[in-house]
């Protein structure tokens, strides 16, 4: 989703930046301002959420606000939804997920991948 929607607006992004931050080779308009919106949703950081929500909404516009609360929302349930179900990530696209993908994302790094013996 994250690649197909920087394509559209002609942007550039790193996927490491998943896992490790924001980088230079990101070119997405707001960065910063995104990630602390959606990392205060994660973190359930209500003064935080308020203060980025204002800051999105000020430079970006009420239907930009909308926007970025629906992807928070939808990317935050999707991880919920797999874990509560117990979705293995190994199933990701069918089991054809794409291993350099992972790799330069950062993810083979996580416990649990390393646990399947899969990273």
């Amino acid at each position: 989703m994250l690649r197909e929607s920087v394509q559209r607006a002609d942007g550039k992004v790193s996927v490491s930046d998943v896992t490790e931050g924001l980088s230079q080779a990101t070119e997405i308009a707001q960065a910063p301002m995104l990630v602390e919106f959606a990392e205060a949703v994660v973190r359930r950081d209500r003064p935080t959420v308020d203060r980025a929500r204002a800051a999105i909404e000020k430079a970006m516009g009420a239907q930009a606000m909308v926007d970025a609360a629906a992807t928070v929302a939808a990317f935050h349930g999707f991880v919920r939804i797999a874990d509560t179900i117990g979705i293995p990530f190994t199933t990701a696209v069918r089991g054809a997920d794409d291993p350099a993908l992972r790799e330069s994302a950062g993810i083979n790094r996580f416990y649990r991948v390393q646990a399947a013996g899969t990273g």
